[in-house]
């Protein structure tokens, strides 16, 4: 590089980082406004309006037909389907397609509360307050005098104050919800299975009880008995859950990326093989491997 270009290049780089510096100081203003004492009480204001909202929609005899229509058993489906469309928006980075999600998300709370209070059963005061006072307790390190060293000491107070709390619970897996879908139930039952010391020390052992599990698969399949085929790839994926889990990777994520993946891939695959005027039907699969294998070669190269 010549003496001019090098001087050019060292311009260019003071002038990018002097750029830099006030827009991180417009972003930190911006972001301490937004957390301020004011933008608080603003969200009280605007959660207040909410639940008068809610109630109108709500309200005998003048109401919104199907929101009067609605139980919590009815409503129950759209919990779930918020949380997951909150997660995609998570996913994606847009951080407006979040706040309108965690807003739908929010609904389904107030919506619940709102059908309680009418059943005169609990209402949103004491949804907010049950959670304000189990934060309070499960952080005496801040609200208390208790002292703690780091981030697991944390977990373990947080733990032995839940376990005071929820007294019909006797096993460390009793918390986990059977509801949650079968990938992420296995990565929790682990998870709290390792909170009391139920784990192994080393990832080379758990790579061990993988292979063990894939051995055991390849048996089952080999006796050609489709109950213990069944139990084996059971078996396999929940050491596969506990491999991810060791490495502190949300297996669902994980298997998203790679669907996403294999959905993109299928479908430049599908594309090429359209345009050269094929279906895919009359494609062997060896053709259709070397297009897959051209994509993945060049997405080794990112």
């Amino acid at each position: 590089m010549s003496s001019s270009s090098k001087s050019a290049s060292r311009k260019s780089s003071r002038k990018a980082a002097g750029n830099a510096a006030p827009r991180r100081k417009t972003a930190a203003r911006k972001a301490a406004a937004m957390a301020s004492p004011a933008a608080r009480r603003k969200g009280v204001e605007e959660l207040a309006r909410l639940l008068d909202i809610m109630a109108r929609l709500r309200r005998p005899g003048d109401g919104c037909p199907w929101d009067l229509e609605q139980t919590i058993d009815t409503i129950k489906p759209n919990l779930i389907e918020e949380a997951y469309e909150a997660l995609d928006a998570m996913e994606s980075g847009n951080r407006d397609h979040l706040a309108e999600e965690l807003g739908d998300l929010l609904l389904q709370i107030v919506f619940q509360s709102q059908i309680a209070a009418q059943e005169g059963t609990f209402n949103f005061a004491a949804v907010a307050k049950g959670i304000s006072d189990k934060l309070i307790r499960r952080h005496p390190h801040i609200f208390g005098d208790v002292k703690v060293a780091d981030s697991r000491e944390v977990l373990r107070n947080w733990d032995a104050i839940k376990k005071t709390e929820k007294k019909a619970r006797i096993s460390a897996l009793d918390g986990v919800p059977k509801h949650v879908p079968p990938l992420h139930r296995a990565y929790q039952l682990q998870k709290q299975a390792a909170r009391v010391n139920f784990d192994w020390s080393d990832i080379r052992d758990v790579f061990k009880k993988l292979e063990e599990e894939i051995g055991e698969l390849k048996d089952a399949i080999a006796r050609k008995n489709r109950k213990h085929v069944i139990e084996e790839i059971g078996d396999l994926i929940f050491s596969v859950v506990n491999v991810a889990r060791f490495m502190k990777v949300d297996p669902a994520y994980a298997l998203e990326l790679t669907n996403a993946k294999f959905i993109r891939r299928f479908r430049i695959v599908e594309d090429e093989i359209v345009a050269s005027g094929r279906r895919m039907k009359d494609c062997t699969l060896a053709e259709m491997d070397a297009i897959w294998d051209k994509i993945r070669a060049a997405d080794k190269k990112r």
